[in-house]
């Protein structure tokens, strides 16, 4: 084991986005003797997030490996912890550039890292022997980029595709990629054709490797990958793969998950990692692709957390065939891409992978609040978002009834919005209508002078009508109050009964019909609404339509409140 340096930071500054594609920051850190430029590998961002690690402070660098960047000497710190208790201080000493008089970069020089300037009797204050394969160093994941001609990884495959082929006019082929993973992050890397004959049998899923260039370094394609690399590695004809003998010392896995209530904020095709407990499972389902007319297994399961709300997870093909896990479990999966089509929910990528019961603090946690609250608890789910507001290219964001008003929500174009209110009043003339009871047709029936019900558009003629709702009603918050009309789905919602059971009440029962429209006063929901200018006989006015409705969930609000007004004191 060597000694942990303790550095003092002469300087922080953010990376250019144009340069790193992500959030990345440089340092120079000195021993007092010398200083050297540093950069952050993104899992250790959390020191500069958490201003710990500023100008003149002190830290323990626990782990890092050198590395070259366009001829430079560049130390890639993987883990540094700040010492808080050292302050901050002025610059120590008057500490120079280390140099390196070797032609060869000082990246690849083994021990020698800060050059000849060092002076052998002198104790080493920064011990730099990372480790190194065949003579080389091994780099880290983190560090890989275009700028890098020789290097070594050692690297666990995390995750294995089939062997795909393609056949165009312009000729045919194969691929196969995998997920690696090592301490400082993940990279995807694919073999083509005779790197695809050469590597596919010989990287398994598991299992750890040294990975030497050549290999190509190019840019993500993002849209095939689920890793957060800006980069990704190309197999070549010499490259060269061994397994490695030392099989325990890089991680099983790395995840960077999002709770199911934070996916509210996630933009639709963005690829996140999800862990919850297993609520339920459905049955597998086949659907036919529109594009290539293959048929596809999916199973749909529902996934809760203790942020107090739920979402649909789809997996597909064998996973969704193989599937058997049992409810209650904890699932992490990692790759998942998020949909917004009827509200939030989230696809298993095929390049995603899903792990039953992970034995890591996020799941212990979570088996720990379930089985003494959270089996008990109702969730929240995001189908109350704005796919349709999406689609308009504009956000659904919540409102109180004054700012719709103030607004002028719908006067120039159709708005969506969401609003919490209390039901005050419900029209109870005109609730609904009747029509077509041939499925999917809905249309409003005349009633024919023998006794049947006529629909212009089946041609058909039926006994009785299919009731279906058409509400108006009347709604308040703290603000003001808002005429809403409402179609079935959300009659049924607010009446608990069908409109046919209503009508029912009303020709048979006229005080049970009276007191089903007082039950409803008074409850509240969250609406998502719309609004759109509409003409009414010659003159025109916004009309408000209920979208969706869903009851509160008083614990889920509450929780909201809570955030808010801890968010409100932090701010001032």
């Amino acid at each position: 084991m060597f000694p942990v340096p303790v550095l003092q930071c002469l300087q922080v500054k953010p990376m250019t986005a144009s340069v790193t594609g992500g959030e990345r920051f440089r340092l120079v850190m000195s021993d007092g003797e010398h200083y050297v430029q540093a950069m952050l590998a993104t899992q250790a961002n959390h020191v500069i997030h958490d201003e710990k690690l500023v100008r003149g402070s002190f830290a323990r660098v626990k782990q890092y490996t050198p590395n070259n960047l366009k001829g430079k000497n560049i130390l890639v710190i993987l883990d540094i912890e700040v010492i808080e208790s050292l302050g901050v201080q002025e610059k120590v000493g008057n500490p120079t550039a280390v140099e390196s008089n070797d032609s060869k970069p000082a990246a690849m020089t083994g021990n020698d890292f800060y050059g000849s300037k060092k002076e052998e009797s002198k104790p080493q204050t920064m011990p730099s022997r990372p480790a190194t394969h065949d003579g080389g160093n091994i780099y880290p994941i983190e560090g890989l980029s275009p700028f890098q001609h020789k290097w070594t990884i050692k690297a666990r495959v995390t995750s294995k595709s089939d062997i795909k082929t393609w056949h165009k006019p312009t000729g045919e082929g194969k691929l196969f990629s995998v997920n690696l993973l090592d301490e400082s992050g993940e990279i995807k890397a694919t073999g083509f054709n005779d790197q695809c004959d050469a590597f596919y049998d010989v990287l398994q899923e598991g299992s750890v490797y040294y990975i030497s260039s050549p290999c190509r370094v190019q840019l993500a394609k993002k849209q095939f990958s689920n890793l957060p690399n800006d980069y990704e590695i190309t197999f070549e004809r010499d490259t060269r793969i061994e397994k490695a003998e030392d099989q325990s010392n890089v991680p099983q896995v790395r995840f960077n998950f999002c709770t199911i209530q934070e996916l509210q904020n996630v933009e639709k095709d963005n690829t996140v990692d999800v862990i919850g407990v297993l609520k339920d499972v459905g049955q597998v389902d086949q659907i036919t692709s529109k594009t290539s007319g293959k048929p596809f297994q999916k199973r749909e399961l529902t996934l809760v957390d203790d942020t107090g709300y739920s979402v649909r997870v789809t997996v597909w093909g064998k996973t969704a065939n193989s599937f058997d896990a049992n409810p209650e479990s904890v699932i992490a999966f990692k790759g998942t891409k998020v949909s917004d089509f009827g509200g939030k929910s989230l696809s298993l990528l095929s390049s995603g992978t899903m792990t039953v019961d992970p034995d890591i603090p996020d799941a212990h946690r979570l088996k720990g609040w379930y089985d003494s609250a959270g089996r008990t608890d109702s969730f929240a789910t995001h189908q109350n978002m704005a796919s349709m507001g999406n689609a308009t290219g504009r956000k659904d964001e919540n409102k109180t009834i004054s700012q719709v008003k103030d607004e002028n929500l719908g006067m120039d174009d159709t708005a969506y919005y969401s609003i919490k209110a209390t039901i005050v009043f419900v029209k109870q003339e005109n609730f609904c209508y009747p029509a077509c009871s041939k499925e999917g047709c809905n249309k409003k029936v005349i009633e024919t002078g023998d006794g049947t019900w006529h629909c212009e558009k089946c041609s058909v003629s039926h006994d009785r009508p299919d009731y279906r709702y058409i509400v108006s009603l009347n709604v308040a918050d703290h603000t003001s109050h808002q005429w809403l009309s409402c179609f079935n789905d959300t009659g049924l919602l607010i009446f608990g009964m069908s409109a046919n059971e209503l009508m029912e009440l009303k020709e048979n029962d006229d005080a049970k019909f009276m007191a089903a429209f007082e039950t409803v006063n008074c409850k509240k929901f969250n609406f998502r609404c719309r609004a759109k200018m509409d003409n009414f006989g010659d003159t025109q006015r916004v009309r408000y339509q209920v979208m969706s409705a869903a009851p509160l969930d008083f614990k889920t609000e509450g929780n909201k409140l809570a955030e808010m007004i801890k968010q409100y004191d932090m701010d001032s």
